[in-house]
């Protein structure tokens, strides 16, 4: 495995994500925000956060298959969420857990959220976009 997560001692410990990750291999994965669309470009879960965040997972994991790759290989998350408030971070996190739960895995990369006004359609709520290093 190219990644090592940690939390470093002086840094809280998040449940979500480790703060730290370690790269030591060699091929750098960039995957493209994801939404929730499915093969054929059609949303999934048109007003439901839950379900679309259980998608762009899904959809990740799509992505870093087709790279040789997994979940274990990602360094790095970034989510943006459109009208974004901390109340909706149950949703975040259930649309992330169904997804884990599916793919049986559990990812905890160090993450990024960030609240945006629009994204590139107005049935997407949220897009999430990785790094990852492969060995």
């Amino acid at each position: 495995m190219a990644i090592s997560l940690m939390d470093p001692d002086g840094l809280p410990k998040i449940d979500a994500y480790r703060q730290v990750a370690v790269a030591t291999g060699s091929k750098l994965v960039f995957i493209a925000g994801q939404v929730a669309w499915d093969a054929e470009g059609t949303t999934v879960g048109e007003g439901d956060l839950t379900a679309q965040v259980e998608r762009c997972y899904l959809n990740v994991a799509t992505a870093l298959a087709a790279a040789g790759g997994s979940f274990d290989d990602v360094a790095k998350l970034t989510l943006y969420v459109v009208d974004w408030t901390p109340d909706k971070m149950p949703l975040v996190l259930e649309g992330i857990g169904r997804a884990a739960a599916e793919l049986g895995i559990t990812p905890v990369p160090p993450g990024t959220l960030l609240g945006v006004a629009a994204l590139d359609v107005p049935e997407h709520l949220v897009e999430v976009e990785a790094t990852a290093v492969l060995a």
